[in-house]
């Protein structure tokens, strides 16, 4: 059921979209309820009163063992047993609970796909430095440009007490990912009959501590990024370099491109929106990446508000090293016996295209985690306002560092009973946190000099 905690309507903008020059700002007195009566992210501190989601007490707290080798990061709810499982058969009773694409999965694979519920922990937490930068961003933080930029915030979370729906966008685009992180991970597309080959892909990310400063010369840069194909043999070589931008309509994401049979570093300009996605057999858009990334400016964006929903979460089944690929890949979709859904309250965010504007999904409909504002679950409407694609995020608590982010995502596609299967780390080397990378490191005369050949 929808509530209308936080949910501010700007009359005049009855579409959602927020000028900067009539964003609503926070009291002191709102700002005040971070860490008290809500979360120190702005989330709900207090339960449900059916009592089926509980109060946050803190989420997991940081250990240092938290990961094993060979089997990836501990199940700190192994003990868990299902309440229940939603398929086509039941899937009416829990409607109001699930998004028109999760009950439209249920209906596309009556007999494979279903949704085994686990009582809901409410993990998502966060180092200390985090929650007291969302503290001094709700003063601080604004929109500019009618939304696509972003100013005078810190670190992550500019708007830990959301108005609108670009607000909760962004802290999904801003939400704390660590300093830096070198990650391996696997990606596949299975055909219609469940064959697939895996993708094998490195990135490195390394987030900008001066983003939304403008009095600095890389202000405006969020993170860089680089991206390189190791497998298979005909793509391995492939290099790609970004420099996120904050304001993406002032200044366009910067990217690079070296293609190992060319043996040169060009600028590509077509990283954006709806360009296919890398080894994605055009199964995900570029602007699919992290669920959803990049500019804003195609869209008119509404904030629905605030509902409690079953959705992915604390995968930890899911991400354990012990789990081979074709054990997980299946036909239609990932084997839903190693998945876990739980209610939690998420935020709805609708995105619909701007007149003139062109994109493959005319519509979107977003679920984030009211916790930690990761996008959890996303369905895409084609131009004939037909549901087309459901993304769904697996994630869990990093909790050695702590931060929650996802161990895996998915794209299934509706129309012809296809999926991609991105960030699956179960057979791939542990992602690295705080790893010693610089700006250096994310040029094109340093792509060129380190591209594999």
């Amino acid at each position: 059921m929808y509530t209308t905690i936080l949910v501010r309507a700007l009359g005049a903008l009855a579409c959602g979209l927020l000028a900067a020059s009539a964003q609503a700002k926070v009291s002191s007195e709102e700002a005040a309820q971070l860490g008290a009566n809500l979360t120190p992210l702005g989330a709900e501190q207090a339960g449900n009163a059916a009592g089926t989601i509980p109060p946050w007490q803190g989420g997991l707290k940081q250990q240092a063992d938290a990961y094993v080798e060979g089997e990836g990061y501990r199940d700190p709810y192994a003990s868990d047993q299902p309440l229940f499982t939603i398929d086509n058969t039941n899937a009416a009773q829990y409607r109001e609970q699930l998004s028109p694409g999760q009950i439209a999965m249920l209906q596309r694979y009556p007999k494979t796909w279903r949704l085994p519920v686990y009582p809901t922990r409410r993990s998502a937490s966060y180092p200390d430095k985090v929650y007291q930068a969302a503290k001094a961003n709700a003063l601080s933080a604004q929109l500019l440009d009618s939304g696509n930029g972003l100013a005078n915030f810190s670190l992550a979370t500019p708007f830990p007490v959301p108005k609108s729906a670009l607000e909760v966008l962004w802290n999904h685009l801003v939400r704390y990912r660590g300093d830096s992180v070198k990650r391996f991970y696997a990606q596949a597309v299975p055909q219609q009959n469940g064959s697939f080959f895996v993708s094998s892909i490195e990135d490195l990310f390394l987030f900008n501590p001066a983003a939304g400063d403008q009095s600095q010369a890389n202000g405006n840069v969020l993170f860089y990024f680089r991206q390189s194909v190791l497998a298979p043999a005909r793509l391995a070589g492939t290099e790609l370099l970004v420099h996120e931008t904050v304001n993406q309509v002032q200044e366009p994401r910067l990217a690079w491109l070296y293609a190992a049979g060319q043996r040169r570093v060009r600028r590509t300009p077509n990283v954006a929106y709806d360009s296919p996605g890398t080894a994605s057999d055009g199964m995900r858009t570029t602007d699919n990446f992290d669920m959803f990334s990049g500019a804003p400016d195609k869209y008119d964006w509404q904030l629905l508000g605030k509902r409690e929903q079953y959705v992915p979460y604390n995968s930890y089944k899911f991400a354990s090293k012990k789990n081979r690929y074709d054990e997980m890949i299946q036909a239609g979709h990932v084997n839903p016996d190693l998945l876990r859904y739980e209610l939690h309250r998420v935020w709805h965010v609708r995105a619909t295209l701007k007149a003139g504007q062109r994109h493959q999904y005319k519509t979107r409909d977003f679920y984030f985690d009211e916790d930690s504002y990761q996008l959890l679950v996303i369905d895409h409407y084609d131009n004939r306002d037909n549901l087309w694609r459901v993304a769904e995020s697996y994630t869990i608590n990093y909790y050695d560092q702590p931060l929650l982010w996802t161990a895996g995502d998915a794209v299934y596609d509706l129309t012809n009973g296809r999926y991609v299967m991105g960030i699956l780390s179960n057979q791939e080397p542990r992602a690295q946190f705080g790893v010693a990378l610089s700006p250096n490191d994310f040029t094109p005369a340093q792509l060129r000099r380190e591209s594999r050949r």
